[in-house]
């Protein structure tokens, strides 16, 4: 299916030379006298990599027909995570390669979705901030009173955060999954 440059969607899925791509942003121009230029900001899906590329503004774009599943983790073996749709109860699996850092961000039995392309996954689409367990850290030292003093935590996914002091083992944080970094306790 083809769109024109007046459709285009923020996180829109297209086809660009035979690679998925997932459009952040666009710009359409005319200036006077000359032809039409669309300008998008693009995410490729197999890399991670952000580019801006210049087409003509005329131009059809062919939208990759992908869906999102809601997906439950089960279990990994090796390079291999398993994982179960929420609503066929189908189970798939994806290669450590495709899930990249996100590895870092759920554990068994939650809930993510998975952005899939002809019935295979092709990205992981985690949510903002998750809430991880501390499954150890090194007890902080008494009187510092440092407002920035941190020290290194392990969560229960196997995740190396810096946390506050007074954050001890068992205690529930959140984590932006953008960054990676602590942003305060769960509840």
């Amino acid at each position: 299916m083809t769109i024109s440059s007046g459709e285009i969607k923020r996180n829109m899925t297209i086809l660009l030379d035979n690679e998925v791509y997932q459009i952040l942003d666009w710009q359409h121009r005319q200036a006077p006298k000359a032809p039409p230029t669309l300008t998008l900001k693009v995410r490729q899906i197999s890399t991670g990599n952000v580019y801006e590329r210049k087409l003509a503004g005329n131009q059809k774009l062919t939208l990759a027909e992908t869906e999102i599943r809601s997906s439950q983790y089960i279990y990994s073996d090796n390079d291999l995570f398993y994982f179960m749709d929420n609503e066929s109860f189908e189970q798939f699996s994806a290669n450590k390669d495709l899930l990249k850092d996100s590895i870092n961000f759920f554990s068994e039995g939650d809930s993510i979705d998975m952005l899939m392309y002809k019935g295979s996954p092709i990205m992981v689409e985690l949510p903002p901030s998750v809430k991880l367990q501390i499954t150890h850290t090194e007890i902080g030292i008494k009187g510092d009173t440092q407002s920035s003093a941190t020290k290194p935590a392990t969560t229960n996914t196997g995740f190396t955060v810096n946390v506050p002091l007074f954050i001890e083992e068992n205690d529930f944080i959140n984590i932006n999954t953008t960054t990676g970094e602590y942003t305060g306790r769960a509840d």
